[in-house]
């Protein structure tokens, strides 16, 4: 098996000092699952809850630890070092990433804000591009068709010269999807040029998209009932650019490591919406050009001494982001920047039970402005926030195969530019705070390991759109909580045979005001994810995958007071494939069931975005 590289303190892992509880998932396992995209490996593989898009994009919203229709913005999602989370509503685009450029994708749930900053209560995901090794070259080319109109070209080369390597990838989709009007085509690059040393390295780094999108509503209930397939805006469209420079510096100077990233994304987002009023139809179109820059220069220093390791590392980061609006309802211009000191030590005193115990804290300044001439009344604001993190974990091996931990900190969000601008009152949105504490456990070894977790999240100011107030507004909860129970096992139950299964249980809830005791919005109870995986010699290889979600409150379910909920569901995907000589083909199918379901539902019984029904795909590939 390769070795799997682990990324800890935002620097490549010691083997002594690898993130407790993190989930892998690497290049190998992304092919054999057969997935195509980066959000479906981290469900599939990683078992992570996704709902549905809202656009037919395969950007599902990811959701660690139970943050309902909050989620992308209680996580953070980092490529190759740089932030795409943003100060935005929107969630990070991974479809922009060429499924076949990444190396692995690292998980780890729970607050992570003193590494990454604001909005990491839930967790963080690290998603890491190929690198080319010495003196090789390598090429590949794959063409997808299957149900609903899919089409799927993607292609990819890397060639290496000692200290110089070049690579790129292209992909090329198109799909009319499972609903009426959901056409959704995406065109995405990712190339890099890469200079090493026996010290370091320097690269460069271009990642581009383009998407095309047709919007096909929601359904009420009884819409859903009589077709699924149904769509309720047969006008609506919008479209995506995004463009993403990174360069990246890496040094060593004896002990000490140096590094840095320097990345600036452009990015427009365009939307056409269609409104009947008194038999009259409009259009109401809207721009949002938006830019985020950001340097993060840091060190390492690794010491032993006495049969001791220790970890120190420092960084800074510095992010600007601004974001132009132009539409018939805004006009709004947006600026937020943000510097932060981060501090962290880790230490390793007994390697034969792998103690270890780390400290680290965090402090970052916010600096944000809004004008906008359309609102009302009209918006001149400007606000400084300033926030703090800090965290303490502990691990050690109290016997042979079993290693137990425990996490504690606080970790924060901001609101965002889309949330203070349709807000409950006159004054700012407050800061979001929480309290994580976790406790887990691992024992067994690579080939055969059961995972236990249980966590808290006690958040205060929780920033949520509230239907209740008005007609809708965002606002600053009362107290809230996040606990729960996560599984998580692997097993090598023959010579051929894998099988991984994971269960989250999680219970959000108000804790105090008006509505303590009922449950939060959109979280099912339980997720549970299975897979199972063959591959002999031979070159045949098949992997099935099983989830099952429990039922949810609806998204406007505030008082629990709807009569319904959200119906549980499970899916089945599968895949077989066969590799001859250069060649592989295979077969896929999703949804093998034809369940017809949805996660996504904004009112009581309303407001459906359903799922997509079943689904087969078949594929060829050649690698040289």
């Amino acid at each position: 098996m390769p070795s799997v590289l682990v990324t800890g303190a935002r620097f490549a892992s010691d083997p002594g000092l690898y993130p407790i509880a993190a989930t892998v998932i690497d290049a190998g396992q992304i092919r054999r699952a057969g997935v195509t995209d980066v959000n479906q490996a981290i469900r599939k593989i990683g078992g992570v809850y996704g709902r549905q898009s809202l656009d037919g994009s395969p950007d599902f919203s990811l959701d660690l630890r139970g943050f309902g229709s909050n989620s992308s913005q209680n996580m953070v999602v980092v490529l190759d070092g740089v932030r795409m989370s943003e100060n935005e509503l929107s969630g990070p685009i991974l479809s922009t990433i060429p499924i076949d450029s990444v190396e692995r994708i690292e998980i780890v749930r729970g607050g992570a804000s003193v590494l990454y900053g604001d909005g990491a209560t839930g967790g963080v995901i690290q998603i890491f591009t190929r690198r080319a090794g010495k003196n090789e070259g390598r090429g590949m080319l794959s063409v997808e068709a299957g149900g609903f109109g899919l089409r799927d070209v993607r292609a990819s080369a890397a060639r290496s010269w000692d200290a110089f390597a070049i690579d790129a990838s292209v992909s090329d989709l198109k799909t009319d999807n499972y609903r009426d009007h959901n056409r959704f085509e995406n065109r995405s690059f990712s190339g890099g040029l890469q200079w090493s040393t026996s010290a370091g390295r320097v690269a460069v780094r271009l990642d581009s998209a383009r998407q095309d999108a047709e919007f096909p509503g929601s359904l009420t209930q009884a819409q859903f009932d009589l077709n699924p397939e149904m769509d309720s805006t047969p006008d609506d469209f919008g479209g995506l650019k995004s463009d993403r420079v990174t360069a990246l510096f890496e040094h060593k100077v004896g002990a000490t490591d140096f590094a840095a990233e320097l990345s600036q994304r452009e990015k427009t987002v365009t939307a056409t919406y269609y409104f009947t009023f008194g038999g009259v139809t409009s259009a109401s179109a809207a721009t949002y050009d938006s830019r985020q820059t950001q340097f993060s220069p840091r060190l390492r220093h690794l010491s032993g001494f006495d049969g001791m390791l220790n970890e120190f590392v420092a960084g800074v980061d510095l992010i600007r982001w601004t974001r132009d609006t132009e539409s018939g309802f805004s006009a709004a211009d947006a600026t937020q920047k943000s510097k932060a000191l981060y501090l962290r030590d880790e230490i390793r005193w007994n390697a034969a039970h792998n103690a270890r115990l780390s400290l680290g804290a965090r402090r970052e300044s916010f600096d944000k402005e809004t004008v906008d001439a359309l609102a009302f009344p009209a918006l001149n604001e400007r606000v400084k926030q300033t926030q703090n993190a800090w965290e303490v974990q502990a691990s050690g091996d109290l016997m042979p195969l079993l290693n137990v931990y425990g996490k504690a900190g606080r970790s924060f969000r901001m609101p965002n530019s889309d949330e203070n601008a349709f807000r409950s009152g006159p004054a700012p949105l407050r800061a979001q705070t929480s309290r994580d504490l976790e406790l887990g456990a691992t024992y067994g070894s690579q080939d055969q390991q059961l995972g236990a977790r249980v966590f808290r999240h006690k958040l205060k100011d929780e920033i949520f759109y509230d239907p209740t107030i008005n007609f809708g507004v965002n606002t600053n909860l009362d107290p809230t909580r996040r606990q729960g129970v996560e599984l998580d096992a692997k097993a090598l139950i023959a010579a051929d045979w894998r099988l991984s299964a994971s269960l989250q249980h999680v219970k959000a809830e108000f804790t105090d005001g008006p509505n303590a005791g009922r449950e939060m919005v959109l979280v099912p109870e339980y997720v549970a994810t299975a897979r199972l995986s063959w591959a002999p010699a031979g070159g045949h290889s098949a992997d099935i995958g099983v989830q099952w979600v429990d039922s949810q409150r609806f998204g406007s379910d505030f008082t629990n007071s709807c009569g319904a909920r959200i119906p549980s569901y499970t899916t089945v995907d599968a895949r077989y494939a066969r590799r001859v000589g250069q060649w592989e083909f295979a077969v896929a199918g999703l949804n093998l069931g034809d369940k017809e379901y949805y996660s996504n539902a904004f009112s009581c019984r309303a407001g459906i975005y359903p799922a997509d029904g079943r689904q087969f795909r078949v594929s060829a590939r050649y690698d040289f």
